[in-house]
């Protein structure tokens, strides 16, 4: 799963402009509970499903199959459509971000532990706001640097441990993969800032993705061919759907609708529970039980995350 998905503009505050403090319902907050739940358990249900056939298979359908789902319901929501140099972009920057990412994460995920994949892509924040501060789109303070250095230490304590053989399962491939995918994802989102503060959510993600589909469609093909479709299990086929709909469709509609809600300091916090709940899920379904280091990185990753979070957004009145 993708760590973040692109920001918007903050809706929710903009509509307090009165001073008083609009009335949330608080249905909004149980769907971004519900979403940080889907995304969690997504790292298990795409491990128990390239147990069946191969992962890029798993891409060749579920990234594609995305895509037109949520082009779909932008034309049925008669969302406005972007302009055709940036419909080009926005595939171009999608063949990295949905492409390449998802390429080198569930490469990943299938040489690592459940724990070891959330815990080293919920890092990622801290990779785009090095590489912001490169190219001098983002100005951090230094509590925000704190922050910061808190997830590379704790991406470093999983890793290293991971390397080192202290995490049954991991495999120092699966950790190059893992970290190769933090990198390009991040630079897709830096990238794709430009893009994120007028486009309508589900042109951005259904273009981004359709971008991703060329990628996967290009490496999945002669693996969707070696699959014995008809021998699959019910619960694969379950799971299929659970990925292709479920956590990258229904998840994100409550993202958006949390980020025009709630705004993006809130909306963050139930993201921020991601690595969290794919432990506890790969715990009780695939019998991952955590290790000493995952720990340690998982507190400095979430503490880091929590602090560079409410130093960069104002505070919510």
């Amino acid at each position: 799963m993708p760590p973040s998905a692109p920001a918007l503009p903050d809706q929710a505050l903009a509509a307090g402009t009165s001073g008083r403090k609009a009335e949330v319902p608080w249905h909004t907050d149980f769907l971004l509970l519900l979403m940080a739940v889907m995304w969690g358990l997504n790292f298990s249900v795409l491990k128990y499903t390239a147990g069946f056939m191969g992962v890029l298979a798993i891409n060749g359908l579920r990234i594609p199959g995305s895509a037109l789902t949520q082009l779909a319901i932008a034309r049925g929501l008669r969302m406005r459509q972007p302009e055709r140099q940036e419909i080009r972009a926005l595939i171009l920057l999608g063949m990295l971000g949905n492409g390449v990412y998802q390429y080198f994460f569930i490469e990943g995920l299938v040489r690592a532990r459940v724990a070891t994949a959330a815990l080293l892509i919920a890092a990622t924040p801290a990779f785009i706001a090095i590489l912001g501060r490169l190219r001098k789109t983002e100005y951090l303070t230094p509590r925000q640097w704190t922050g910061v250095l808190m997830q590379l230490v704790g991406c470093s304590t999983v890793a290293i441990s991971a390397v080192g053989g202290q995490g049954r399962s991991d495999t120092p491939a699966g950790v190059a993969f893992l970290l190769a995918a933090a990198f390009s994802w991040s630079l897709y989102a830096v990238a794709l800032k430009r893009y994120s503060d007028h486009i309508e959510p589900w042109y951005l993600g259904g273009y981004t993705m359709l971008g991703g589909a060329v990628v996967a469609l290009l490496v999945g093909i002669p693996a969707l061919g070696a699959v014995t479709w008809s021998a699959l299990p019910g619960r694969v086929w379950l799971s299929l759907f659970y990925a292709c709909f479920i956590a990258m469709v229904v998840a994100y509609l409550f993202y958006y609708r949390g980020l025009r809600v709630l705004g993006p300091t809130r909306t963050s916090m139930y993201s921020n529970l991601q690595p969290i709940i794919a432990m506890l899920v790969a715990w009780g379904l695939l019998r991952e039980r955590p290790t000493v280091p995952q720990v340690t990185g998982a507190a400095l990753i979430v503490g880091g995350l929590l602090i560079a979070r409410y130093a960069a957004e104002p505070a919510e009145a």
